[in-house]
């Protein structure tokens, strides 16, 4: 088994997308400045499941992995709606979507967590 087929780290992944492409329709001064932001935390969130995955011989750093994803999926709104706020998101579908992606996404990972810490090793 790989990482890639974590149901979790396949969120993950459409969720960069989505947010990488979002940033490409952003003003040209916010592309390098909080859309360079956004993408490498929306990318931190794949990245961290995958490094958490190569060390699940070890559930403690497993989980610690896990969380540090966690915490980049509330990293990754806070920059999605900074950008919405301040009017350089000013497609609101797409801040929505983006925003329903990181909800699920919050939640499969806090559910992945949860089984992670509940599995008897």
């Amino acid at each position: 088994m790989s990482y890639k087929n974590l149901k979790i780290w396949q969120e993950a992944r459409q969720l960069s997308i989505k947010v990488h492409q979002m940033t490409m329709t952003l003003p040209k001064f916010e592309l390098y400045e909080i859309g360079s932001q956004i993408r490498r935390s929306s990318k931190s969130i794949r990245s961290n499941i995958v490094e958490g995955y190569g060390r699940r011989r070890y559930k403690s750093d497993y989980i610690k992995f896990l969380i540090y994803a966690h915490s980049s999926v509330d990293e990754t709104r806070d920059h999605l709606e900074t950008l919405f706020e301040t009017g350089s998101l000013t497609d609101e579908t797409k801040f929505y979507q983006i925003s329903n992606h990181l909800d699920q996404t919050g939640k499969m990972l806090y559910k992945f967590i949860r089984s992670i810490e509940n599995r008897n090793d």
